[in-house]
């Protein structure tokens, strides 16, 4: 009684946070306080319950310096000309007749190299969505492909903080997930782009504005050094390089490109870095490339780290063994993946992000999976084809809530994010071959 009292709790925090408008920090605040009152009730000391915090606490620490880390690179990338360069090439290379499906693979290649579905959404995304709308193209339909294409990489990508953030939850390497995840996502991916192929050829772009990309040209210098940050994270990511030396090399390369390509003042590079780049122009520019700096990752980071709260409490006390075992019931008929994919479900409506889920998720499955003689790559796989992908099929998820207001469009965008929902549904029907496929590589 006492775990549900706290569950209606969170639950209600949750919503009137996403009422308000609150941080999502506030309610897992809430939270994890419920949560431990509840151990209390259950006879647990003060300072046992602060140490299952802790405990908790201590497991997201490791992911601390590479969330830093991305929270530099991105907004050096901005500063040094490479997105700029990617978002100026990659509209122009353009075909317009198959703007939809463009729209999609350009919004893969930017998530893959930044790692992150906000970051392209507030960056190519708008580019591709004022084009859409100036060009009579169904908004909605362009919305769903740019959502799609950016969640590719904050899926897969070996700088992404979301697959990070399993690989670290799981123990497992990030690079043989990247991998295994490559090729649970290839039919998906082909699909996809099959659908938008179809769909490009009912909404081509009508007019072009290049007013934006007249702007960039003029602003930036666009050499094709400008690309070489991006083009060393995906060196060192093929050489199976860490990923911090990964982000290392790659931002020491944007450092040097920002003073002397872009010819910014050393001081004021050390300034981007920690704060962010903002654009002086102003303008819509000025709004579209501005962003990322060490402080963007803060929020990010507290949520992380208040999140993996939960998981030394729920470990220490036991309070998910019921719906452990009600879940364990559940994956002798139904199969372990149905399971597994059942909960992200469930989790991602009641959560509203991809953190928590991701945490509770591996929490409530991993004794499942290890009783079954599963590893810990097959969990951590099947978390990345569910949880990471479904928690944005909700509207109310701050994962696709915020995408969808810099879109400007509604919820009836998700709809049209087919690469969302493929993901989990084609690995139903293909499960068994993946599997021995991925396990060979």
């Amino acid at each position: 009684m006492d775990f549900l009292i706290s569950v209606v709790i969170f639950t209600l925090s949750l919503i009137f946070s996403l009422i308000k408008n609150i941080s999502i920090l506030i309610p897992l605040i809430i939270g994890m306080i419920a949560f431990s009152l509840s151990a209390l009730h259950r006879g647990h000391k003060i300072k046992n319950v602060i140490i299952m915090i802790l405990k908790g606490m201590k497991k997201s620490l490791a992911l601390m310096p590479i969330f830093a880390l991305i929270g530099i690179i991105t907004a050096l990338w901005r500063a040094s000309g490479t997105i700029p360069f990617l978002v100026y090439y990659g509209t122009k290379l353009m075909n317009p007749d198959y703007f939809i499906l463009f729209a999609f693979l350009l919004s893969c290649l930017v998530s893959f190299a930044l790692g992150t579905s906000f970051g392209t959404i507030g960056t190519i995304g708008v580019v591709l969505i004022v084009l859409a709308k100036g060009g009579g193209v169904n908004t909605s339909a362009a919305a769903g492909a740019i959502i799609s294409g950016s969640f590719f990489g904050d899926r897969c990508s070996p700088v992404s903080s979301s697959a990070i953030l399993v690989a670290a939850v799981t123990d497992t390497d990030l690079y043989s997930n990247v991998k295994k995840m490559m090729v649970t996502g290839a039919v998906p991916f082909v699909v996809t782009v099959i659908i938008y192929l179809f769909m490009s050829k009912s909404n081509p772009v009508q007019i072009t504005d290049s007013t934006l990309l007249n702007d960039i040209s003029s602003i930036f210098s666009l050499s094709y050094i400008t690309v070489l940050p991006a083009v060393i994270i995906f060196i060192l990511a093929l050489l199976k390089k860490s990923v911090k030396i990964s982000l290392f090399f790659s931002i020491a390369a944007a450092f040097v490109i920002c003073l002397y390509v872009q010819k910014m003042y050393f001081s004021e590079v050390i300034l981007t870095m920690i704060f962010g780049f903002t654009l002086k122009s102003g303008g819509t520019l000025s709004d579209i490339i501005s962003g990322g700096g060490l402080l963007s990752m803060l929020n990010v980071a507290l949520i992380v780290v208040i999140a993996s709260s939960y998981s030394g409490v729920f470990e220490e006390t036991g309070m998910l063994n019921d719906i452990q075992g009600l879940l364990k019931k559940m994956s002798e008929k139904t199969g372990i993946y149905l399971t597994t994919a059942f909960t992200s479900l469930v989790t991602g409506a009641f959560c509203c992000n991809q953190t928590l889920p991701v945490l509770l998720t591996y929490q409530l499955m991993n004794k499942i999976y290890d009783e079954k003689g599963l590893t810990k790559e097959d969990i951590a796989i099947d978390i990345e084809n569910t949880v990471i992908l479904t928690a944005e099929l909700f509207p109310w998820s701050i994962a696709i809530a915020v995408p969808l207001a810099t879109l400007s469009v509604d919820a009836g965008s998700i709809l049209y994010a087919v690469y969302l929902y493929l993901v989990p549904l084609i690995n139903i029907i293909r499960l068994p071959e993946l599997k021995v496929l991925s396990k060979n590589l």
